[in-house]
């Protein structure tokens, strides 16, 4: 969906002035869980989550660059019975779900690597670092053409459900992990009050 799968996939057009791309219709849970592992994404759950992660953090950083194009598209191919108004909301609606898919995959993440006894923390980073470089093309695509990637682009339908499984395995989890970290010390042999000094007083 985006590089470097971005633009193999071709959603649009390779005419810069196409119109865009009706978004399609998402798909149920169990559906989207058995959906197929975007190119180059690890498979296991925490690393596809985090992944997901950068490639959603990517495509969101990118918004300032392509809205001036956006606006100037969704002017120019006008769709009968819609106003630019109720298009452009569109957007902002979708950012809004950006931001909230964004927050559960932090959850996720940190609920996992609170809950596994190995750290994760460099794997998580290599995972979003890869995620994210699925957009390191973007520099060198125009204005237009940027637009119409940013336009087409959705999150792929395995993130979302990868990660409300792996948040609530990872809550699951958790009690057992943390057994060694909460369970309570042992108890300390009873202090022995020290022997009084004082001569005791005579009858």
């Amino acid at each position: 969906m985006f590089s470097p799968f971005l633009f193999a996939l071709g959603l649009l057009a390779q005419d810069a002035e196409a119109a865009p791309a009706a978004a399609a219709p998402a798909a149920p849970a169990a559906e989207a869980a058995e959906a197929p592992y975007p190119p180059g994404a690890p498979r296991d759950a925490y690393g596809l989550v985090a992944w997901c992660y950068g490639a959603l953090s990517g495509h969101r950083d990118l918004r300032e660059r392509a809205m001036p194009e956006v606006i100037r598209i969704e002017s120019t191919f006008r769709r009968p019975g819609t106003s630019l108004e109720e298009d452009l909301a569109v957007y902002d609606e979708l950012d809004a779900l950006s931001e909230r898919n964004l927050g559960l995959f932090r959850r996720a993440m940190e609920a996992a690597e609170r809950a596994s006894p190995q750290p994760l923390n460099v794997q998580g980073a290599d995972a979003v670092r890869r995620g994210r470089a699925t957009w390191s093309q973007a520099g060198e695509l125009s204005d237009a053409r940027l637009a119409q990637e940013w336009m087409s682009w959705t999150l792929p339908a395995r993130c979302e459900a990868t990660a409300v499984a792996l948040e609530r395995r990872a809550r699951l989890a958790q009690p057992a992990f943390d057994f060694d970290r909460t369970a309570p010390a042992q108890d300390a042999p009873a202090e022995v009050p020290p022997e009084s000094t004082e001569t005791p007083g005579e009858p």
